[in-house]
């Protein structure tokens, strides 16, 4: 079985889906990528048997067929090659692979792709749509806050809740909570599921950023995406996530008010002098100045910065980790922001005060106690 393929081409969407692959499995094809020729196409597969994602590309063939190829020889060899047409002569009965380019042939050995697993049955689905943009500004907007203990499942993953006027994305690690909801979306029911991290992680680093429809299927353990030549598929978290609302605060009186990008640059100057472990950053907002401090004992280090700024309330000294910090402000996508606070115990929600149409963006974080 023979096929051609532009070089560059194949590089492109072999790497679009080459961040599934995973090099500590147990099964060793879990390394390789599934090709699957069909006249004029070819669908490439990788899975790590929670994630798979597929791509369709065209390419001249006569014949149809199906093989593994290991990924990092494949995608190493591509990322070496200018860009020219590739030539692929695939022994179907021993899999043996030779690759003809303009400068010479190269032969690697491929596997039975009958030992490579099987997709998941797109059973008893419910489906939607919604724009390329929406969900990729879902994801970027919440995946930071996605908390790594695997202790609680239900916290490693975005929960989406849906609703028939509106779709809302939540994620927390338990010391801070990103609520993104968008009202331009129609859901066929009142529904909700957990999709874990990396999905998302490869999800948002392939979505185009424009209103191209994407089609959302789930039922009660996968979810499968598809748009374009591109399809992604991926278990759900098996878990219940936490009542998120129970933790937002209803109350917060006192309101400050910063430019962003000149919180941002303060908040990383001091930050450098931050201990290491805790990321601690005080704010003391006295009338219209706020004052940023940090130190770290172990070595002698500390940093203090004086800025502008508007405040509603009574003066106030609280702390917060200077990394989440910075991760809401990235997030918050707007020239200023404002930050509602109760005491210095209590949570802090922050807001963007230009908000996309259509949009809610809600990020609380808990606070660290001041060191005396």
């Amino acid at each position: 079985m023979d096929f051609i393929v532009s070089s560059s081409s194949l590089l492109k969407h072999l790497q679009n889906v080459s961040g599934v692959l995973s090099t500590n499995n147990v099964l060793p094809i879990l390394e390789d990528f599934l090709f699957e020729i069909e006249t004029d196409h070819l669908f490439i597969t990788a899975t790590d048997l929670e994630t798979e994602m597929k791509v369709k590309l065209d390419i001249e063939a006569k014949e149809s067929g199906k093989i593994c190829i290991p990924g990092r020889i494949l995608l190493d060899y591509l990322k070496s090659n200018a860009d020219q047409p590739l030539t692929f002569h695939i022994d179907l009965e021993t899999y043996a692979i030779d690759i003809t380019s303009d400068n010479g042939k190269y032969k690697i050995v491929g596997e039975d792709p009958e030992n490579f697993p099987k997709s998941p049955e797109a059973d008893e689905t419910t489906s939607f749509k919604i724009s390329a943009d929406i969900l990729s500004s879902a994801i970027q907007k919440t995946i930071h806050a996605v908390g790594n203990d695997e202790l609680r499942a239900a916290m490693t993953g975005i929960y989406f809740e849906l609703n028939p006027d509106n779709l809302t994305c939540v994620a927390t690690d338990a010391h801070r909570l990103i609520k993104y909801k968008y009202t331009g979306v129609s859901c066929p029911k009142e529904d909700n599921f957990i999709v874990p991290r990396k999905p998302l992680n490869l999800l948002k680093n392939v979505l185009p950023n424009n209103d191209t429809p994407l089609e959302i299927k789930y039922n009660e353990s996968h979810l499968f995406i598809s748009f374009g030549e591109m399809e992604l598929n991926c278990r759900l978290i098996d878990a219940r996530f936490p009542d998120y609302r129970v933790v937002i605060p209803n109350d917060n009186p006192y309101k400050l008010y910063l430019n962003t990008t000149d919180f941002q640059k303060a908040l990383k100057r001091v930050g450098i002098f931050a201990n290491k472990s805790t990321n601690q950053v005080g704010l003391e907002i006295t009338g219209s100045e706020l004052q940023l401090k940090a130190q770290d004992l172990d070595f002698s280090f500390e940093g203090n910065e004086r800025m502008k700024c508007r405040y509603e309330g009574e003066d106030m000294s609280i702390a917060f980790n200077s990394r989440f910090l910075a991760d809401m402000l990235n997030a918050a996508e707007s020239e200023e922001i404002v930050m509602e606070l109760s005491t210095p115990g209590s949570a802090g929600i922050m807001r963007p005060m230009e908000k996309k149409e259509k949009e809610d963006l809600l990020m609380l974080l808990m606070p660290l106690r001041l060191k005396d």
